[in-house]
């Protein structure tokens, strides 16, 4: 049985990924193109979460590439509609990246991407306003996605497998966020499929460190599933992580504590 959830205020669309050595130059920067790749991504799903309609990318007016992007760097990004017209919507994404092991942040890319509504001329309903966006809980890491075909069985539902890969990536940048160091999967404790996801869908991935050993930290994840055109959520998946710490040398090292603020 799929778990619905009850209604809650908005909140900013928000992607976390790994930048990989194949969206890089040879110089280990992140391409510019994977950058726009995944902030359209985020713009697509701002516009299309607050008014439960179809948009597409009608233009960027402006990107500003800050600092460059390193691999194996964490990007966060996040979108937020700043003004809404009859049938578009301004969108600006940032783009941050995060030093995984020191914990140093800096803004690299920021752009504003106009949506336009696919149903424009069939659907004169007005957008809905500017929301009053909720902040992300402290302690948690939380991240966005989009259902694509190619994600999906013959069913057009997702694949466990590619739901597993994107809980692990985030029970990684949980722990790596809390330890800062290396971490490495130790174990899968449990996993739950509550329900099925379906292509088009937005996944809402949401990882946090309940609990440490003397080398091992303990990640909750939580996968719930959105309907975009309806706003229908309902908890999909769980399962619980084991990370390790690692030093330089790859070797288990102590992991830190909980502290009050986790």
């Amino acid at each position: 049985m799929s778990k619905a959830e009850h209604p809650r205020g908005p909140q900013m669309v928000r992607l976390v990924d790994l930048v990989f050595p194949d969206q890089t130059n040879h110089q280990g920067d992140m391409f510019g193109g994977a950058a726009l790749a995944f902030m359209d991504k985020v713009a697509f799903l701002a516009a299309a979460r607050l008014a439960r309609r179809g948009f597409v990318t009608a233009a960027v007016e402006r990107m500003d590439f800050k600092a460059p992007v390193l691999v194996g760097e964490l990007v966060d990004l996040t979108g937020i509609v700043r003004s809404v017209g009859r049938t578009s919507m301004n969108v600006r994404v940032s783009l941050w990246a995060e030093n995984l092991l020191t914990g140093t942040r800096r803004l690299t890319t920021q752009g504003d991407f106009i949506m336009v509504a696919t149903d424009r001329k069939t659907n004169k309903t007005p957008l809905p306003p500017v929301p009053d966006y909720e902040k992300d809980p402290a302690g948690i890491t939380r991240t966005n996605e989009l259902v694509f075909p190619g994600d999906t069985d013959h069913r057009g539902l997702l694949f466990g497998g590619r739901a597993l890969n994107l809980m692990e990536k985030a029970a990684f940048v949980a722990a790596s966020r809390h330890a800062r160091a290396s971490v490495v999967m130790a174990a899968l404790k449990e996993i739950d499929f509550s329900a099925s996801i379906h292509v088009g869908e937005m996944i809402d991935i949401s990882a946090r460190v309940t609990s440490v050993g003397r080398t091992s930290m303990r990640v909750a994840v939580r996968l719930c599933a959105e309907d975009l055109q309806t706003g229908e959520r309902r908890q999909a998946t769980e399962g619980e992580f084991v990370m390790v710490a690692l030093d330089e040398a790859g070797q288990p090292t102590l992991a830190p504590p909980l502290t009050k603020e986790d």
